[in-house]
């Protein structure tokens, strides 16, 4: 029996429920495109980026007190977020009271959130087959410096496609030249 060794995508000893901003990159299995096409360096998405979008609207409605999205873009195979954790701890009230409030998420469960739901949205549609990777990327914007160039990123990110390293299609074109 083989065991995979995955390499830990969180930073070591971070509390990824704490206050502040979070760029997430997460892909299609096997970067597989289904959520549209780029056409004159934009995005245009199709039924199933229609569905990754709303469900990343979803995500404030769902945790409004908890969470604030900011910039973002959803690719043909992989989609480009920045969320900001706000939680606000209640200091008054209390041991029933403290119980009842609404418990502090991560990072990782908001993302989980946003990965099922998207899903089953897509598989109600008929694209059963339809998965995301294992895990998403992340890195915690410690700035207003990283802020500003992780927005431009993101919205420079349709224009970039045929340049980008999750554009398989390019690449294999590239290959065969």
């Amino acid at each position: 029996m083989v065991i995979k060794h995955r390499k830990l995508n969180r930073l070591k000893g971070f509390d990824y429920s704490s206050n502040g901003y979070y760029f997430v990159t997460i892909c299609t299995k096997n970067r597989q495109d289904y959520f549209g096409n780029i056409i004159n360096n934009k995005m245009v998405l199709n039924k199933y980026g229609i569905i990754v979008s709303k469900q990343w609207l979803w995500l404030k409605k769902q945790y409004d007190n908890l969470i604030d999205i900011d910039e973002y873009v959803v690719m043909p195979n992989h989609f480009h977020g920045i969320l900001i954790i706000k939680y606000k701890s209640k200091s008054v009230g209390t041991g029933l009271d403290l119980s009842l409030q609404k418990k502090q998420l991560s990072l990782s469960n908001i993302i989980g959130a946003f990965k099922t739901t998207s899903s089953i949205q897509i598989h109600k549609t008929g694209l059963e087959i339809f998965q995301w990777q294992c895990s998403f990327y992340d890195q915690i914007i410690r700035n207003e410096y990283s802020l500003f160039y992780i927005r431009e990123y993101i919205r420079d990110n349709p224009k970039n496609w045929d340049d980008d390293k999750n554009n398989l299609i390019k690449k294999s074109s590239s290959n065969s030249l």
